[in-house]
């Protein structure tokens, strides 16, 4: 199967600034989950073939459940080490910019990445992308930014020389990416790269429990609790969205990542097209994280940019909003209304 995504000229220019390079970041977006981790941690095995040791930052804290991924411990968190990673960026000659399509989605890195005098290269699977790189591979319609690094890989000819380490964090990164594979990946070419991975011996049952089944206690009765108490389902049943306060996360001793995958669950119920998860920031007030997701055909990217100062991908989307919690409930409320005509 080709599953090669570069042109000729684009692999060659790759080739040429990994070997020009002399010090090298990766990077990617504020709030990194598996496939920012994945593909960064991936990358990082990818370019120690070319004999060049890089540098990998994230804007802030990962997920708990992800901390046993194999290398997580060299990784550079910026709001604990920001002087650090500062001159890392300053002295870098090439960036690479993984999982996100603009810098606003480094959060607190912006700045020092826009000021950065090394030359960027993005690879990415969002729409839109804005970065001013040297090279872009952008390509939205696959199912995750691991799978565009996979194949970056394999059409360079390292795949061969690479080890469980790398094929368990690009693993983890396309199924976090997908829901275990439960959307997003109809196309045969992830299986067959699923195929490629398992054999540099992944536990790939090992993988899913790690990420999916190793919560806390208060984790999962938080989880009950917001499916009895805070769900609201409108539009006929087509609807649903619920809050997450700072007191809601105090009361079950919350911890980042606990509320991951929370948005997916009111998609279960029977007819549910529409779901969307409001969470106040632990630290800044008057800041709510929006997570959007869908089914079928309806267009979570646009709403996310008409009402939540947001955008993603057509059925899996997020924003923010700069109000209290219960002005942005009426927002969203507002918004299922405006868009109602879709949710049939």
């Amino acid at each position: 199967m080709n599953i090669d995504l570069l042109t000729s000229e684009e692999l060659e220019k790759l080739r040429e600034l990994i070997l020009a390079a002399d010090n090298i970041v990766v990077c990617s977006h504020v709030s990194p989950d598996g496939d920012a981790l994945g593909s960064s941690l991936g990358w990082a095995e990818a370019l120690r073939l070319f004999g060049k040791k890089s540098t990998i930052i994230v804007p802030d804290q990962f997920p708990d459940f992800l901390r046993w991924l194999p290398g997580i411990e060299t990784i550079v968190r910026y709001d604990k080490r920001s002087d650090e990673a500062d001159a890392y960026i300053a002295d870098a000659d090439l960036i690479f910019c993984l999982d996100f399509n603009e810098l606003s989605r480094t959060d607190n890195m912006q700045a020092s990445l826009g000021a950065a005098r090394g030359k960027k290269v993005l690879i990415d699977h969002h729409l839109k992308p804005s970065v001013d790189a040297v090279l872009s591979v952008s390509r939205p319609p696959l199912s995750s930014t691991c799978e565009i690094v996979f194949r970056i890989v394999w059409q360079l000819g390292l795949f061969e020389k690479l080890d469980r380490k790398y094929a368990t964090a690009i693993y983890c990164g396309m199924m976090t990416d997908t829901g275990g594979f439960t959307f997003a990946s109809t196309r045969p070419e992830i299986f067959f790269i699923i195929c490629q991975l398992l054999t540099k011996g992944i536990d790939k049952d090992k993988i899913y429990r790690n990420v999916f089944h190793t919560f806390s206690e208060n984790r999962l009765r938080l989880q009950g609790y917001v499916l009895y108490e805070k769900m609201k389902v409108l539009a006929n049943g087509h609807a649903a969205y619920f809050t997450l306060t700072r007191d809601d996360m105090k009361r079950f001793q919350y911890i980042k990542g606990d509320s991951e995958g929370f948005v997916n669950m009111p998609l279960q119920i029977k007819g549910m097209q529409l779901s969307i998860s409001l969470r106040e920031d632990t630290e800044r007030d008057n800041y709510i994280l929006v997570s959007l997701r869908s089914v079928d055909n309806f267009p979570c990217n646009e709403m996310a940019a008409e009402f939540f100062n947001g955008g993603g991908h057509f059925n899996a989307s997020g924003g923010k909003l700069f109000c209290s919690i219960d002005e942005a409930v009426k927002i969203t409320e507002k918004a299922i209304l405006a868009y109602e005509s879709k949710l049939k």
